[in-house]
């Protein structure tokens, strides 16, 4: 054993730099978050003015000491305006039946309330003639439904939940099974993907139709699934063409009905920067939505220097914290700018001809042209959107890699992509091209790719098989 004395050079990140780094990539709705909540934790920071004039949350030094209040008969008669619309908002909750002075509904009361499924159904079982212990076993069969409408459950599980004397029997509970099945919408209660199909088919007027669809769902899903025409006509002695319009009746059907009901809330992708053409150039700008409205607020900051002790340490940290959030928005804000405009000056082109005039780009480009590292431009396009005159795409969206064509020319990826994807909309739908057709196209067109390649492609689209293309007339 022996003792060495080695000098090594290495990098490392402090705290507050990990968390800057952190910071740059999370998406712009998760920033203004965090910076909401600094705000509600930091005294020296405070909501910006808007545009509006919307005061600050802190007081001016000028109103500090002024009586804001205004004059007596003012005040009463604002009192009184403002009354009635108070009492209205202020109800007593949710389910609160209170009424104006007038009579009139509340306005919380005319508020639309979210239909679930379960209370779609109960209600539907509250106006059936039941028995209570009947009830109780299809209530339980119904809170036992997930959210796209099957029972996932064992029915002898439901019945535990219910610990009914005496406990209920097989028949008991395929009864209310049944019970439930028979609900709106209709596939309810299944418990496979065939059952719920099977539960709908009475939709089907024409008989015949009904009973060869009858013969696909219960034998031959998979090869439904697989859409495989000639295999189902074959296994069922039909001609492919009665097969398919069965198959796209079939295709109508809801394999999850229970998607009808719950939350429509959908998120939106909010853009950070905004593109525009404005006298035949492309500008760039920040959206000003996603922009958190903070400053800083001075009048708290010169008070507390004014009577700083050294005991309040808890203070000053707040201080410097301020400091350094604000010097973050500012830079993180300026590196999404500077970044995106670097990418529109290269892929001019694409905003002007679409996905085809796609050029290759590379981290390393945007890098050395903006003056930062090759890992921050990767932290700044993730979960960053530009929104353009042709849509809203990742900035991630626009790097590629190169790849030659016959005559010595780069291409991006994303052109070939969009390229595929003209070749497969174009194709005659009773004779789809395969991946080793679409190869041999690209090569007429100089463009050499491997098949592999193609098929990779193809799938990143979300573009089925050539046999799951096929359509018979």
């Amino acid at each position: 054993m022996d003792l060495r004395a080695e000098h090594r050079q290495t990098q490392t990140l402090s705290p507050r730099l990990q968390h800057a780094v952190r910071l740059l990539q999370m998406s712009s709705l998760d920033f203004a978050a965090m910076v909401r909540d600094k705000m509600g934790q930091n005294p020296f920071l405070e909501p910006e003015e808007g545009e509006d004039g919307e005061p600050s949350a802190a007081p001016e030094s000028e109103t500090a000491g002024e009586d804001a209040s205004p004059p007596v008969g003012e005040a009463d008669s604002l009192s009184m305006e403002q009354g009635d619309d108070r009492d209205m908002w202020h109800a007593d909750g949710p389910g609160s039946t209170r009424r104006a002075e007038d009579g009139e509904i509340s306005a919380m009361e005319m508020m639309a309330v979210e239909t679930t499924l379960n209370m779609h159904l109960h209600e539907q079982l509250n106006v059936l003639p039941l028995e209570p212990r009947d009830r109780a076993l299809a209530q339980a069969i119904v809170e036992s439904l997930d959210d796209d409408g099957y029972l996932r459950t064992p029915l002898e599980e439901v019945a535990q939940v219910l610990q009914l004397d005496p406990p209920p029997t097989p028949t008991e509970l395929n009864i209310a099974l049944k019970r439930v099945q028979s609900l709106d919408p209709a596939g309810i209660g299944a418990r496979s993907v065939a059952e719920c199909l099977q539960l709908q088919l009475s939709k089907i007027d024409c008989e015949a139709t009904r009973l060869l669809a009858e013969r696909i769902v219960s034998r031959h899903l998979q090869t439904l699934a697989a859409k495989d025409v000639n295999g189902l006509a074959h296994q069922l002695g039909e001609t492919p063409a009665r097969v398919e319009a069965v198959c796209d009746r079939i295709r109508r059907l809801d394999p999850r009905p229970g998607w009808r009901f719950g939350s429509s809330h959908i998120a939106y992708v909010v853009p950070d920067v905004l593109v525009k053409r404005v006298r035949g150039q492309w500008t760039v700008q920040l959206n000003p939505a996603i922009v958190p409205r903070v400053r800083f607020n001075h009048v708290y900051a010169e008070l507390f220097q004014r009577h700083r002790s050294a005991q309040n340490t808890e203070m000053a940290g707040h201080l410097q914290d301020a400091r350094w959030t604000l010097r973050n928005v500012e830079q993180r804000f300026s590196t999404i700018l500077d970044v995106a405009q670097a990418i529109v000056r290269r892929q001019r082109h694409f905003l002007e001809y679409g996905p085809m005039a796609m050029k290759p780009l590379v981290l390393r480009e945007i890098a050395d042209e903006v003056g930062i590292h090759e890992s921050t431009v990767s932290r700044v396009t993730n979960n960053k959107y530009m929104a353009t005159p042709i849509g809203v795409f990742e900035l991630k969206y626009f790097f590629s890699r190169a790849m030659i064509s016959a005559n010595g020319s780069a291409c991006s990826a994303t052109a070939i992509r969009g390229l595929i994807k003209d070749i497969i909309e174009a194709e005659r739908p009773d004779r789809p091209m395969s991946d080793a057709e679409i190869t041999r196209q690209l090569a007429q067109q100089g463009l050499v790719v491997a098949r592999r390649t193609v098929t990779k492609y193809r799938q990143m689209l979300r573009i089925e098989s050539v046999e799951r293309r096929r359509r018979h007339s």
